[in-house]
């Protein structure tokens, strides 16, 4: 069997290379030519665990291929993914303009039987759209060469993107035609022989299916946040608090983290395109509305943090403050920097005049594209957790990449000048920190007091 899978980034990548890792003939299709040719030597464009074995594998037994032109891809295909970009518009909603280009090109170039099928995180009524371009192009050009749509959104978690494909949770497949899901039952069989769910629907209900479902998964993170500010109110612990409504099983304890907020290239843009969505149809919008609300105030809330432990106003200048920062990506196992807290929390310091030493193990290489048209002199990388620390007065701790929790806490506090940490993923040992002279501010915790 062959395939065709239009656009290499994140999501065309991992579907490509793990489809042809099944043994299915898979030629990836991009217009970056430099990229496609990085891609044929090996090179992957992301940061993503155990992908570049896989796609080294594939390419060696010569089930995954790359190029750029796809009037050489689609000859032989039983279906094309379009797993194209769907930046958000101004207005929050999803731009389709590549998903349009696409659709038209593969409808100006088929010969024979083709299942479209829509990869790319869209809205509701994507499918319709593509149905449309293609039988406009192929009308434009005489031809009734059938053809059938269907949409088959991603779930894949950034940091184990390969073992979400590979073993997923479900696999949704939204189809009106049964040719369509003879097609797509033969591209998914190794999964579904594997006992792998496989849940066949109607198009626009597997189309809100992936809105909705990063939307819930933030919904929960904003609701942790939120009464996190309870607790620091109060004084009570959300760690406490989220094993106590976690252990109930209608709950369960997945994404009940407080911390600074969501980011990504997920769920910002996909809880706002479902408010899009929803409003363009004249639904009530205002819970979605509220989570990207709290998790945009969420990302203050360590700024808030931090000066509030150096006995500072919310307008006073941190000029003369060396501050160090843990972790730029937008969560650990990825490089990818898109609405990353960390961003917001460098600017303010940066504006207030502080200077920053950061450090990420991955991310580093995005400082250009993160803080374009900022000034940055004040900001400094480092190479390590500990070289970012020395001789800061405060440490935030932003990506909770593993190796920061195995940092020796007396020779933290050796290096730096000052005592205070502030953990803004709750993910650091308050105690042991504390003990070692520290001062630890978390989020929806009470403050861990140095003991010496």
């Amino acid at each position: 069997m062959r395939i065709t899978i239009v656009g290499t980034g994140y999501v065309g990548l991992v579907t490509g290379a793990c489809l042809a890792d099944t043994g299915i003939d898979v030629i990836c299709v991009d217009r970056d030519a430099r990229k496609i040719e990085r891609l044929r030597q090996g090179h992957i464009p992301i940061y993503e665990p155990g992908l570049d074995a896989v796609i080294a594998r594939t390419l060696k037994r010569g089930k995954l291929t790359f190029t750029t032109n796809l009037a050489d891809a689609l000859p032989g295909s039983s279906a094309a993914f379009v797993a194209v970009g769907t930046p958000p518009a101004d207005d929050g909603s999803a731009d389709l303009s590549q998903v349009r280009s696409v659709a038209q090109e593969i409808g100006s170039l088929i010969e024979s039987y083709l299942v479209v099928i829509t990869k790319s995180t869209v809205p509701v009524g994507t499918a319709e759209i593509v149905r449309t371009e293609l039988a406009a192009a192929l009308a434009a050009r005489g031809s009734t060469t059938p053809f059938d749509v269907a949409s088959n959104p991603e779930f894949l978690k950034e940091g184990d993107a390969v073992g979400d494909f590979m073993k997923p949770d479900r696999i949704v497949i939204g189809t009106d035609s049964e040719r369509a899901q003879a097609v797509i039952e033969q591209i998914y069989r190794p999964f579904m022989l594997n006992a792998h769910p496989v849940i066949f629907m109607d198009i626009a209900s597997a189309e809100i299916t992936k809105y909705a479902a990063n939307a819930m998964l933030a919904t929960r993170i904003s609701f942790m946040n939120s009464v996190a500010a309870l607790c620091d109110a109060v004084g009570a612990d959300i760690n406490s608090v989220r094993r106590g409504i976690g252990s109930d099983r209608r709950i369960g304890s997945q994404f009940l983290y407080a911390g600074a907020g969501y980011g990504g290239s997920c769920f910002p843009k996909d809880v706002r395109a479902l408010a899009e969505s929803a409003r363009a149809y004249g639904v009530d919008t205002a819970l979605v509305e509220a989570v990207d609300e709290v998790n945009n105030r969420q990302k203050s809330v360590t700024v808030q943090k931090l000066r509030g432990a150096l006995g500072l106003s919310a307008t006073d200048s941190l000029a003369g403050k060396h501050i160090a920062v843990w972790g730029f990506a937008f969560k650990p196992n990825t490089d990818d920097i898109r609405e990353a807290p960390a961003i917001v929390i460098i600017k303010h310091l940066l504006e207030f005049g502080a200077t920053v030493c950061l450090y990420d193990p991955v991310a580093l290489e995005q400082i250009d594209l993160a803080f374009a048209g900022t000034d940055i002199s004040n900001l400094s990388l480092a190479t390590s957790g500990e070289t970012a620390a020395a001789g800061a007065d405060a440490l935030i701790h932003v990506t909770e990449w593993i190796e920061f929790r195995s940092i020796d806490a007396t020779l933290l506090k050796t290096a730096m000048r000052g005592n205070i940490i502030i953990d803004a993923r709750n993910a650091l040992d308050g105690q042991e920190l504390s003990e070692a002279g520290f001062e630890v501010h978390s989020i929806g915790r009470p403050v861990f007091k140095p003991s010496k």
